[in-house]
């Protein structure tokens, strides 16, 4: 890829963060209308509908072997656990808080994870960096001003539990070798869905009179540029300018979803929030060897 096609790789990518950020928002907003595995239903029913024009131009095969079909039911079961605890902490807590919690814990546990596999060894900069994090972690939760009650409130714990699914996610998405991840991500949207309606989801029970146009508005928004667009240009990203390369703009997400739930939301912003979340992604960059470097 030249140089010019970078820079613009680069700008569409500062968008999919963009849209990453703009879903705790979103997921806040559409709490006030519809459950956690209504939600997951439109979400991922619209993203199916809009993937199928995108396999198509991206000249991406419909086929899966049975390996990677377990695999993606498999993972299909753990988006769905995750999204309730995603939904329900963001709808009991703060967006903010979400999205600086939830972000940072995610890459500290994976690596863990992959520490416990025995696909990394740990060096004497991992444990500082995961020390750091911690701090980090715990500073954006401000546990040092806060008593241990209000630490242990269920948003915080759905947030924990939220985080620790979606690196158990990244665990199982890794297994795959076979497919392209947008076709391995396209068919975990399909079955996720499925195992909702078929099991969470009571339409009678779903309030559509009050689906106004700010219902619409953020439905749309987090299914086209929150989910298939934001995916499908980190997958692209991904598989054009590396995994290292690309990790580095998932920085922005949390200051995303900071920013937009003060500014949407009139959440306060902590200073703890600002300062954990920093340290933490300072923790992140040392343990997965990230490079920042200005490219635009």
């Amino acid at each position: 890829m030249d140089e010019k096609s970078k820079n613009i790789f680069y700008i569409l990518l500062f968008f999919a963060m963009f849209g990453w950020g703009l879903s705790w928002v979103s997921v806040k907003v559409l709490s006030q209308y519809i459950n956690e595995f209504e939600m997951v239903f439109f979400r991922f029913g619209m993203t199916i509908l809009t993937m199928i024009p995108i396999m198509f131009y991206l000249k991406k095969s419909f086929r899966i072997d049975l390996k990677s079909l377990s695999l993606v039911a498999l993972t299909s079961v753990v988006m769905l656990a995750y999204m309730k605890y995603f939904f329900l902490g963001t709808k009991l807590g703060t967006a903010s808080l979400g999205g600086a919690f939830v972000t940072t814990l995610i890459p500290i546990i994976t690596f863990i994870f992959m520490i416990l596999l025995g696909k990394k060894q740990i060096r004497s900069k991992d444990i500082y960096a995961l020390v750091l994090g911690s701090i980090g972690v715990l500073t954006i939760l401000n546990v040092w001003n806060t008593s241990l009650d209000k630490i242990l409130i269920p948003q915080n714990l759905y947030f924990a539990l939220a985080a620790f699914l979606w690196a158990l996610l990244t665990i199982l998405s890794s297994k795959n070798s076979k497919v392209s991840p947008i076709v391995f991500t396209f068919y975990m949207y399909i079955i996720t869905t499925v195992i909702d309606v078929l099991f969470f989801v009571d339409f009678s029970a779903i309030n559509y009179a009050s689906f106004d146009g700010i219902f619409w508005l953020n439905i749309i928004g987090i299914t086209l540029l929150s989910t298939t667009y934001a995916n499908t240009i980190y997958f692209l990203g991904i598989e054009k300018l590396g995994a290292s390369e690309v990790s580095s703009f998932a920085f922005l997400v949390p200051f995303f979803a900071i920013g937009f739930a003060a500014l949407f939301l009139d959440e306060k912003i902590d200073a703890s929030i600002i300062v954990g979340t920093i340290l933490a992604l300072i923790a992140v960059k040392i343990l997965n060897d990230i490079k920042i470097k200005p490219k635009l």
